[in-house]
C-alpha cells in the first residue's frame, strides 16, 4: 500500500493538521510516512498545502508529482491539483466552499460538506476533522480506532472538553464517504 496524498486550502482551514494527523496516525500503526509543508506567500490568505506519504514499504523521497489522493479545501486547491491526481485516484472535495465539480471522469470524487457539517456540530473550525473522517472511510488507508486514540491524545487537560466535538466531526465525516 502507498499512499501519496496532497491536501490543500485556505490557510486557517487546517490543512496541515490533516497532513499531520494522517502521519502520526501512519507511525502509530507501522507505516513509512512523509510530510512535507508548503508554506510562504500562502501563508497571508492564498492556498496552502502539504503532500504526505504513507506506506508499507520504506519511501524513497518526499515529493511526488502525481497524487494517488487530493483533499481540496477550496476552489483554487481543486483547479490547481485535479489535473496532477493519477488516473483511478480520488478527489475529495470541501463541497460547502466548492460548488464545481470535478471536470475529469477518470477519478473518483467524493463530495463532503465539511464547514456545513463543522457548523452543525458546533464549530466552524472541526472541518478539517470532517474531512479527516471522510478519508478515512474511503479509503481504508487508517484505522477508525487508531485516529479516534489520535484525538483522544492531542486534547488533554483544559483542552479535553474537545473530545466529543473532535469525535462527532469525525463520525460525520466518514459517514459521507460510505
Amino acid at each position: 500500500m502507498k499512499k501519496e496524498i496532497i491536501i490543500s486550502g485556505f490557510g486557517g482551514q487546517g490543512v496541515m493538521s490533516i497532513g499531520k494527523s494522517l502521519v502520526e496516525a501512519g507511525v502509530s500503526e507501522g507505516l513509512e510516512v512523509t510530510w512535507a509543508p508548503s508554506y510562504g506567500p500562502e501563508m497571508r490568505g492564498g492556498t496552502a498545502n502539504c503532500s504526505v506519504v504513507l506506506s508499507d514499504k520504506p519511501v524513497g523521497s518526499p515529493l511526488f508529482t502525481h497524487p494517488t489522493e487530493l483533499i481540496a479545501m477550496n476552489l483554487p486547491s481543486l483547479e490547481k491539483f485535479e489535473p496532477l491526481v493519477v488516473e483511478h485516484g480520488l478527489i475529495f472535495v470541501n463541497s460547502s466552499v466548492v460548488s464545481e465539480r470535478v471536470a475529469r471522469q477518470d477519478v473518483r470524487a467524493i463530495y463532503v460538506p465539511c464547514s456545513k457539517i463543522a457548523d452543525e456540530v458546533g464549530n466552524g473550525k472541526v472541518a478539517n476533522m470532517v474531512m479527516l473522517g471522510a478519508y478515512i472511510a474511503a479509503t481504508g488507508a487508517l484505522r477508525e480506532e487508531t485516529i479516534r486514540q489520535m484525538i483522544e491524545s492531542m486534547f488533554t487537560g483544559p483542552k479535553a472538553k474537545l473530545v466529543p466535538l473532535n469525535m462527532e466531526a469525525l463520525k460525520r465525516g466518514m459517514a459521507c464517504a460510505q
